[in-house]
């Protein structure tokens, strides 16, 4: 008896990939890179328990396909992480895998030459060899997790974790997030709806089975313990934004409802910005004037920026490719940024303290 004729019919080929014990060993985590993580960790957690008044803020380019430019990108943002660090935990923005509506590219780890060659195998040791470089620089990351492999291959070097829109409500990210070792934002749903992250909290907070792939690279039934540091990330919906005082206001009745905590990250792109980057600055304002009125359910922020302003399609002679342009979602420039953290931090340092109080 064969399967050959009703099984794998769509599927062309089998390509091995390295075992995440492999990729490891190829590029072990260093003394600075585990301290970095762990510290960042233990600060977000702070943070996320009421411990630690001050905000966290993710920021960094919408998606990486230049390592050049990005750890170019991320020594910048050291500097001034190192400066309002009294105030701000600063997180690096680092996405690999871009999910799509229809088509498009899938991001650094799917397609890292950028030629629909797809070395998803040379991918995945260029995205860790990314995130060690940042890590050594004393500069904790966040990611999303959209592919439920890929955490085994760099999750040790990943302090905040994001699962998007289009994945909240999805049941094998539910379970996945219930094993990360990370703080997990759950972003509400693309038509703005807020219960499919509210139940994603609760679902990952309790242990789960699932099917897996353990460090040799074998299929095994992951066994979580559930994870206790699930919160909610606003990034609108429908074309609406969802950052103002009532959408806010309407989260924390939800959470607490729900017998959650009332932790809540504003995305200030996406649907909260109408898609403009250049509406970013705006949106992390009012953010900040909510959390000066007096509101403390607002723990964290996130921006798409990069060292240019705008984006840029992939051309077919990738040397005609902007430095440091985003080739996905539109960011705002570096010099934006820098204004916008720093801003915030002043406006912030005699607030944020009162929150313990």
């Amino acid at each position: 008896m064969t399967t050959k004729n009703t099984e794998n019919l769509n599927v062309d080929t089998f390509d091995t990939m390295p075992t995440p014990e492999e990729i490891h060993a190829r590029l072990p985590i260093s003394d600075k890179a585990t301290k970095t993580v762990t510290h960042g960790r233990t600060l977000l957690r702070k943070i996320l328990d009421r411990q630690d008044p001050r905000l966290f803020v993710v920021v960094g380019p919408c998606s990486i396909h230049d390592p050049v430019a990005g750890l170019d990108y991320a020594r910048s943002l050291k500097a001034l992480a190192d400066d309002v660090g009294d105030v701000l935990q600063i997180i690096m923005r680092v996405y690999f895998e871009k999910p799509r509506t229809t088509v498009g590219w899938k991001g650094y780890i799917n397609d890292p030459f950028m030629d629909d060659s797809f070395r998803v195998d040379i991918g995945m040791q260029k995205a860790r060899e990314f995130l060690l470089q940042v890590n050594e620089l004393g500069l904790p990351t966040g990611t999303e997790a959209l592919d439920p492999i890929s955490p085994q291959y760099y999750g040790d070097l990943i302090t905040w974790t994001a699962i998007g829109a289009r994945t909240t409500e999805s049941q094998t990210h539910r379970e996945m997030s219930s094993g990360l070792s990370t703080p997990v934002g759950f972003k509400n749903a693309t038509n703005g709806d807020l219960s499919v992250a509210v139940n994603a909290i609760l679902s990952s907070s309790r242990p789960h089975s699932f099917l897996g792939i353990n460090g040799a690279g074998k299929v095994a039934i992951v066994r979580t313990k559930g994870n206790a540091y699930g919160h909610v990330v606003l990034r609108g919906g429908d074309g609406r934004p969802n950052y103002d005082t009532v959408s806010v206001s309407i989260a924390e009745q939800a959470m607490v409802k729900a017998k959650l905590p009332a932790n809540i990250v504003v995305d200030c792109s996406h649907a909260n910005s109408s898609k403009k980057p250049e509406l970013q600055p705006l949106v992390m304002a009012d953010v900040v004037n909510q959390i000066r009125l007096g509101n403390k359910s607002l723990i964290g922020v996130m921006i798409e920026s990069n060292i240019e302003a705008g984006n840029q399609p992939i051309p077919a002679d990738l040397s005609q490719l902007k430095y440091g342009c985003s080739v996905t979602d539109g960011c705002v420039d570096w010099g934006t940024t820098e204004k916008m953290i720093r801003d915030a931090a002043v406006l912030l340092r005699d607030v944020l303290p009162l929150r313990l109080s």
